[in-house]
């Protein structure tokens, strides 16, 4: 219970809990509101602690593949963007407390015309780790080389609709758009768009970029390492990035990564099996941390590929999922049921008005009928690191189908080729989301027809239509309305089963201090390295 308060005081640092919320949880708990606020008062104070330069910070991560590669375009999976994260930076990213953006090789942006111009001023001094300065024709670069469909870049659905890029001088970069678009800030902190010198052509997989540390080495799959580097624009040790040394660990297994952290082989920990969070959480070297946002667990289905072509088969598949047991059973609490759609409370403009669909065995036997599907077996593939609990939740999720007459057939796949083996490949598979900072962003990523990343090839001219006049509307009522008929199209036809909204659960030893949970991904958003530090 200790451990449990000491995250709740923890989200209330971080504002993502009010004080009044806080009481009301620990009196639920037993524990008096003076003890509360103590609590309370003592978080904080650590939370202030001066940082402690030095030292190696391990990291024990799910994720992680043989076939995991240095350049950001190719990046599918956790461990390559937990690497990024060390060496490169975007032009924005995502504020910690999960509103709004900060600057990292910008400093500055404002847009003009509608929203149709957008222009990036780049951070003063700031250089690469070879030394070389960042100017405004890396950061053009960068975006022409990730524009270009031979990339293979998951940012391609991001970057296909900027008319036309310039540079004015050396320091400023330039975006024009045909539509105008207020959340473009926002898609330029998409982890694929690094800035690299010269764009990366020619030099895709160097790792070269303007952030803390330098890679040290990388073996794809096992791990990865990287030392402090000089002269880094955010300050030094004694400001950010305070660790001399980072070490990647892949441990996609989760019984061999929580078997690491408590060992102290490992200081910290993603993709926390929710069916041990509290177990673990009781350690008293330990602390567990968790918290919502929009991150999610998927089937997919392709659209194209038979049966999936058929809309009564993918209704009968969406009826016969009992989103309330995968919830209770894989995600012990740690989230919320899905609505076949990718956008929840956590994004603006969320219509809760969309009725939710609800398990029904006699309307996925209707609709499975009513398909004509032929009885043959219906392969679902999984893997341990498709999300936590997948293997159990395809397991619960074939009972269920079975139980309305679908065939379903569940096919578990090694962890090492998954993301690029099965994921987006086969027409049937589970597989999560972290999700995006905004609407437009998540459906450009995932939805829109010519998206790399459209992973239930959903391909609908009257949806791309929606998701460009949503982006163009500045009145947030109509464009609320809009975001409301796309996701409504999406629960009632798309390709996409989406049984779970999933907590970030996270790990880490009571030596790591200055830890905020972000409800943008797991590990601070992958920036725990960067703004933790060990106790001395």
């Amino acid at each position: 219970m200790n451990e449990h308060l000491k995250n709740l005081s923890t989200q209330v640092t971080s504002g993502l809990l009010t004080r009044r919320e806080f009481v009301a949880r620990a009196a639920a708990l037993g524990v008096t509101a003076a003890v509360a606020n103590s609590m309370l008062a003592s978080t904080a104070q650590a939370q202030d602690a001066t940082p402690v330069a030095g030292g190696t910070f391990k990291m024990g991560l799910s994720g992680g593949e043989s076939t995991n590669t240095q350049d950001p375009a190719l990046w599918q999976s956790q461990v390559p963007l937990a690497i990024g994260r060390l060496w490169g930076e975007t032009l924005v990213r995502e504020s910690r407390d999960g509103g709004g953006m900060e600057g990292l090789v910008a400093e500055s942006w404002e847009g003009s015309n509608g929203a149709k111009t957008w222009r990036f001023k780049i951070r003063e001094g700031i250089t690469f780790s070879n030394g070389q300065p960042v100017t405004s024709q890396d950061v053009l670069r960068t975006l022409e080389r990730h524009a270009n469909e031979e990339s293979k870049s998951g940012a391609l659905g991001i970057v296909k609709d900027i008319t036309s890029m310039r540079t004015d001088g050396d320091d400023i970069f330039e975006v024009n758009l045909d539509i105008g678009n207020a959340d473009l800030p926002d898609l330029m902190s998409d982890y694929h768009l690094m800035i690299q010198p010269d764009g990366g052509f020619g030099a895709e997989t160097a790792a070269i970029g303007t952030g803390a540390y330098v890679m040290e080495d990388f073996e794809p799959g096992v791990r990865a390492t990287a030392t402090r580097r000089e002269g880094y624009w955010g300050g030094d040790q004694t400001v950010t990035a305070h660790y001399d040394r980072i070490e990647i660990i892949v441990l996609n297994d989760a019984t061999a990564r929580t078997a690491a952290l408590q060992s102290g082989q490992v200081d910290t920990i993603n993709a926390v099996d929710p069916k041990i969070a509290k177990l673990l959480d009781r350690a008293p070297t330990l602390t567990v941390r968790n918290v919502s946002g929009r991150g999610h667990y998927v089937f997919i289905a392709h659209v194209d590929t038979a049966p999936f072509d058929n809309l009564d088969l993918r209704l009968a598949l969406k009826y016969a999922c009992n989103r309330q047991e995968l919830v209770d059973k894989i995600l012990q609490g740690y989230g919320g049921v899905g609505n076949d759609m990718p956008i929840n409370a956590a994004y603006p403009l969320f219509d809760d008005t969309i009725p939710q669909r609800e398990f029904n065995l006699e309307k996925a036997a209707e609709h499975y009928k009513k398909s004509g599907h032929d009885g043959s077996p219906i392969i679902l593939r999984t893997a341990d690191g498709a999300f936590a609990g997948a293997v159990d939740a395809a397991a619960l999720y074939q009972q269920s189908c079975l139980a309305a007459g679908i065939p379903l057939e569940i096919k578990r796949e090694p962890n090492d080729g998954y993301w690029s083996e099965v994921w987006n490949v086969q027409p049937f598979c589970c597989s999560y989301w972290g999700g995006r900072t905004t609407q437009d962003q998540m459906y450009t990523t995932a939805y829109s027809s010519d998206a790399d990343w459209n992973d239930t090839r959903w391909k609908r001219e009257d949806f791309d239509a929606m998701l460009i006049e949503a982006r163009a509307e500045l009145d947030e009522v109509k464009r609320k309305e809009i975001y409301s008929k796309m996701g409504r199209m999406l629960t009632e036809e798309g390709g996409v089963i989406l049984p779970m909204f999933n907590d970030f659960i996270d790990a880490s030893s009571n030596e790591v201090l200055g830890y905020k949970v972000d409800p943008n991904s797991p590990l601070m958003n992958y920036y725990s390295f960067k703004h933790t530090w060990k106790a001395a």
